[in-house]
């Protein structure tokens, strides 16, 4: 069996997001003058997570458009009634707070200078492509993807497998010749793995579930794995390493 392409999530696989998050939501509390309203900052942050759960829920299921639901987080978040042009200068401010803090996994770039030449490379993101072009190419590795496909435009979001083949036709490639690699075990180990594609999940620590039971996921510790996983069959060799 060979893999020809990997496909990648973004946040918490390639880009420190789990920590860009903290750190820019921090500083915009300060600057806002908000943290004495939720106690202190670490309060605060837990429920902004909450919060962007729940929206991007709604956004999800088709609920709402992904401007309404950016902008329904921060109504939440701060429990006043804004216009869509408060919310959103509200949600910029914060998100110049936030891109100070980007950075990359230590662990990505060799892996993806490591397959440059051996495989092809493109992105799906539970995201919108704006955002995720912004970001990619902010941190210098756009030009390392075929192509970015995001919820937003593709109107199916991860874990349905219609995310995961949408990607693999952007490809030219069926599933069983292109791996998925993901912070999640559930909205991307299991939603790839049951899509037909190499399921890897990078564990770093910030999926809250971790079981991910009748689905054939490789489980990995840092992307300096990933290489060696790729390039051998192991589609059908050790079961699922979750749990």
């Amino acid at each position: 069996m060979t893999i020809r392409a990997v496909v990648w999530d973004v946040d918490d696989t390639l880009f420190d997001y789990t920590t860009a998050d903290r750190q820019g939501m921090r500083a915009h509390l300060v600057a806002e003058g908000l943290i004495q309203e939720y106690g202190s900052a670490e309060a605060a942050l837990v429920r902004w997570r909450e919060i962007t759960d729940q929206q991007w829920a709604r956004f999800s299921a088709g609920e709402v458009d992904f401007v309404t639901q950016r902008r329904d987080r921060t109504r939440d978040f701060l429990g006043r009634q804004l216009t869509d042009d408060e919310a959103d200068a509200w949600f910029q401010r914060y998100i110049r707070h936030y891109e100070a803090a980007w950075g990359l996994f230590p662990d990505v770039l060799p892996v993806l200078e490591a397959l440059s030449g051996s495989h092809r490379h493109a992105v799906l993101s539970n995201s919108s492509i704006t955002v995720q072009e912004h970001k990619l190419r902010s941190l210098g590795i756009l030009d390392r993807f075929e192509a970015v496909l995001c919820a937003a435009e593709l109107g199916v979001s991860k874990p349905e497998a219609g995310a995961f083949l949408a990607a693999c036709e952007a490809l030219h490639l069926p599933p069983h010749e292109v791996a998925y690699v993901g912070d999640h075990p559930e909205i991307d180990g299991r939603g790839a793995a049951e899509a037909g594609l190499l399921s890897v999940w990078i564990d770093r620590g910030t999926a809250q579930s971790q079981s991910a039971e009748g689905a054939v996921v490789h489980r990995i510790s840092t992307l300096a794995e990933l290489p060696a996983l790729v390039r051998a069959d192991t589609r059908f060799g050790a079961p699922s390493t979750f749990g």
